[in-house]
């Protein structure tokens, strides 16, 4: 899955076309190298994003196409810095 689609899916970036941006911008990092929206997202992969002064960094538990609200979260789990 492509990482713009796994931020929307995974419900930490809102739309897809924000995160598409903010691949575009540099915010995104994948196991510590600046990524495309094209990237192919893998379980295992650290993934951090930059949202103005605060960075959230997440590691990929699972890789879903369609998954309800209440269990986004279930795909992946808060990296604390």
């Amino acid at each position: 899955m492509r990482i713009d689609k796994y931020l929307k899916v995974s419900r930490i970036i809102k739309r897809r076309t924000i995160a598409n941006e903010a691949c575009d911008a540099s915010h995104v990092k994948v196991n510590g190298k600046n990524v495309k929206a094209s990237y192919e997202v893998k379980v295992g992969d650290i993934i951090e994003i930059t949202f103005g002064e605060k960075k959230l960094k997440i590691k990929v538990t699972a890789v879903k196409e369609v998954i309800k609200k209440d269990e986004a979260s279930l795909l992946y789990e808060v990296i604390p810095e």
